[in-house]
This record gives structure tokens, C-alpha cells and sequence, in this order.
């Protein structure tokens, strides 16, 4: 996400590099060349405009400290700025209610059914929450079936009523099965159409009205760019909502909207959606989206999803194996998958401060690891546990059931074996030996 703007701010910032000094002539050469690339970024032009004018008086009014570069000031003050617009900190989704009521809102096609899914498994898994699914959207069949599926995948019930017509009744009703059934939080997906139009906000507002959301939330298909600012101004006029949900982060998205809607309708941005998969939502933090989009990682979400599947009792078991030197290929392929569960690896190395244009025109995926997995699943108990056994005709074997090569086997036994070696070092607190070059 953000690459082009992350790319085309980095070159703004050069044309500062090697100046003594900050002056009114360099930095509206800086700032003339970011203002193009927001709008390149599809950020609106008042935005733009406003944004650079702040930073512009800000950078003039600054007393620059020799052991300061100007770039790194300009790069800090521009970071400052960008969180400001963004909205500052993070909002979290209030959940006062019991049971919590949630209306999801939107375009039809923005993510909303989707996102209605990944919200219930978000607050189910990370909060210890129990919600109920509704599915207000009665006039397409396949939105109701989409989030029975969703349901199923997320263990998660969903209210419907088959033959009912009516999606005010209908979140009524699956309130009412809430509390009678325990559910301390209700998530109504509802109906979207194609383009704003009376009805459908007539609808929504009457489902608002009889329910009385505790939390309304906006979902916007992020790659549509500055059409889904002004959709969103139409969405608040009517609605109030209280926050936005920006879906498909991972696309082919130039950032327009999440740099932008902020200012439009004065409200948080909540979530954003960054993949398929249900557990691909984050929770969205302006600092840390700043971070990014100035090529500076995210450190801190990278800690947090790997702390999401830490447990500290493995590690400890791992930990003594490894004093021991009886780290094997099974305890390999365990962290692999432990790695995997933490999201798409591109996007977790472009959270490393410096991968992310490291990493642009790399073609990593979920099936990164899937030549290793498929090597060590060819191998035997015997063979994952006690490596040593593993002779020439056995690495034929293996690569013969793996779908590889014997050299690609025998790769992964030698960064395999140099592996345990570091590790029991570390473990050791033995200093690595570098040897010299020759």
C-alpha cells in the first residue's frame, strides 16, 4: 500500500539533501513537488494544498539545530503532519452496549459483508466477545449466503429470516435473539446499491432509527480513491456515522482516501482491510500509517501480530531444545507456520523500517514457504528429528516426493543446519565467529 506516494515523497525529500539549511526557496521546491505527489495519490486539492501550506509554515518557523540535516526535519515535520491528518490516534469501536449494536454501511461491492465477518472475528478472538451476525441485505440472495458462509468460517451464528423482505424488522428481531440467546454484540450488515440514492438511505436510516446503533460504521472500497471520500459526505449527511472502514488497503490503491476522508467528514478512520482472509483487519493507528507511507516501517503492528501468536510455554519448550541442540525440522516447520498466521509476508517485511521499496518487485505470497513445507513433509519422523541421517539417496527420495530438485534439498539441510548453529550460539551467549576475508 502507498508504495508510488511512499516513492515519490522520498524523492521530494532529496531535493533537500545536501542543503546547510532550510529556506524559503528550497522548501517551496519540496513542498511544490509533494503537493504533486498527494495529488498524484488522488488526495483532494484543497487537502493538498492545505496540507503543504501548514507544513511550509511550520518548516520556516523552525530553528534548525546544526547537528539536524533539513531533509530529517522536513521528514519529521511532514510525519507530524500526515498523523494529524489522518486523525491523530487510534478509535477504538464502542462497545457499551448490552448487547453492542453495530450498523455496517456502504456501496454495494465496497467489502461490506466481508468486513462484517472479519469485525465479528476480530472482536470474538481479540476481545472475548460473542456476537450474532444479522443479514439485513434482503435483496440479494447471495449477500445472505455470503455471510452464512463468512458465519461458518468464523464460527460465528447469523440471523436471517428466510421470506422476510423487511431488514427493520429483521435487526429488530435479531436483537431480541441476542438477549435471549447471551450475544453481547450485534453486527447488522445491510443492503448497498450501486450509486447514493433515496431509497437506500431512507432504509438505512429507518434501521438506524429502530435499532439504535451504539456504533455505526462506514465501509469504503479504498481503491475507488476520491469517489469514496465524496460518498462517504453523502453517507455522514445522513447518517452520522462514527467511523470508516477502508477495505482492499492491499490493492492497487494510490491512498487518496484514507489521506483524505478524515478531513471531509470528520471522522476516525477504525479499520482497515488488507486481504481475504478473516483475520486480515487492522485496527487503523495514523502514526503508524505515517510511518509507512515515509518508508519507516511499522515495528509496532509487526510486534503485535507476532505477540498474537506467541505462546510463552512452547517458547520455553523451544527454548530448551535449542540449549540442547535438539532444534529439528519439525520445531522448523512449526515456526513456519506460526509466521504464516501472522499475515502475508510481503506485507510483514515492508513493516521492517527500509524493506518496504526493498520488497516492491519481489513476488512473495502466502505460498512462500511452500517448497520448504513440501520438502520437510516428504521427510520421515526420523529424518525431521535426527537430520544427520540424511544421505544421498534419502535427499533423492525426498526431492522425488517434494516436487524439487536435490540441490534445492540440499539448500535447506545446509541454511537448516547453519540455522541450529546460530541459534544454539545465541542461545549460549557465545559470540558468533565471522571468519575473515581473504
Amino acid at each position: 500500500m502507498f508504495e508510488n506516494l511512499s516513492e515519490r515523497l522520498e524523492q521530494s525529500f532529496k531535493m533537500l539533501k545536501g542543503q546547510g539549511r532550510i529556506t524559503e526557496i528550497n522548501v517551496a521546491e519540496t513542498l511544490k513537488d509533494v503537493r504533486r505527489a498527494l495529488l498524484d495519490a488522488d488526495v483532494n486539492y484543497k487537502i493538498a494544498k492545505q496540507f503543504t501550506e501548514k507544513v511550509k509554515e511550520e518548516a520556516l518557523g523552525q530553528k534548525i539545530l546544526t547537528s539536524v540535516k533539513p531533509s530529517d526535519m522536513m521528514v519529521k515535520i511532514v510525519h507530524a503532519h500526515l498523523t494529524k491528518l489522518m486523525g491523530s490516534e487510534n478509535v477504538p469501536v464502542n462497545l457499551k452496549g448490552n448487547p453492542s449494536v453495530i450498523l455496517i454501511a456502504g456501496l454495494q461491492g465496497s467489502g461490506k459483508t466481508t468486513f462484517s465477518g472479519k469485525l465479528a472475528n476480530h472482536l470474538k478472538s481479540k476481545q472475548g466477545k460473542q456476537p450474532l451476525l444479522v443479514a439485513g441485505d434482503v435483496y440479494r440472495p447471495a449477500a445472505i449466503d455470503q455471510l452464512k458462509v463468512v458465519g461458518e468460517q468464523i464460527n460465528v451464528p447469523v440471523y436471517t429470516e428466510d421470506g422476510n423482505k423487511n431488514p427493520v424488522k429483521i435487526a429488530k428481531a435479531a436483537i431480541k435473539e441476542a438477549k435471549l440467546k447471551g450475544y453481547n454484540t450485534v453486527i447488522v450488515d445491510t443492503a448497498g446499491r450501486l450509486a447514493v440514492d433515496e431509497e437506500m438511505m431512507k432504509e438505512i436510516a429507518a434501521i438506524k432509527d429502530a435499532v439504535s446503533p451504539h456504533e455505526i460504521l462506514f465501509v469504503v472500497d479504498s481503491m475507488t480513491g476520491q469517489d469514496a471520500v465524496n460518498t462517504a459526505k453523502e453517507f455522514n449527511d445522513r447518517l452520522d456515522f462514527d467511523g470508516v472502514v477502508l477495505t482492499k488497503l492491499d490493492g492497487d490503491t494510490r491512498g487518496g482516501a484514507a489521506l483524505s476522508i478524515r478531513s471531509v467528514v470528520d471522522k476516525p478512520i477504525k479499520f482497515v482491510g488488507t486481504g481475504e482472509k478473516m483475520d486480515a483487519l487492522d485496527a487503523f493507528h495514523p502514526n503508524r500509517m505515517a510511518d509507512r507511507i515515509l518508508g519507516m516501517g511499522d515495528i509496532v503492528s509487526l510486534v503485535e501480530k507476532a505477540q498474537e501468536q506467541y505462546d510463552q510455554d512452547e517458547a520455553r519448550k523451544l527454548q530448551k531444545k535449542i540449549a540442547k541442540n535438539q532444534f529439528d525440522f519439525t520445531d522448523f516447520m512449526s515456526q513456519i507456520q506460526q509466521i504464516k498466521k501472522m499475515g502475508n509476508i510481503k506485507d510483514l517485511a515492508g513493516m521492517i523500517p527500509g524493506m518496504g521499496k526493498a520488497m516492491k518487485n519481489l513476488d512473495m505470497d502466502d505460498d512462500a514457504f511452500k517448497g520448504i513445507e513440501a520438502i520437510i513433509n516428504s521427510m520421515t519422523h526420523d529424518e525431521r528429528s535426527n537430520p544427520a541421517v540424511l544421505n544421498g539417496s534419502r535427499r533423492k527420495r525426498i526431492a522425488d516426493g517434494s516436487g524439487t530438485t536435490v540441490p534445492e534439498v540440499n539448500r535447506l539441510v545446509k541454511q537448516f543446519d547453519e540455522t541450529r548453529k546460530m541459534m544454539k550460539m545465541m542461545s549460549s551467549g557465545k559470540k558468533m565467529r565471522i571468519p575473515k576475508m581473504r
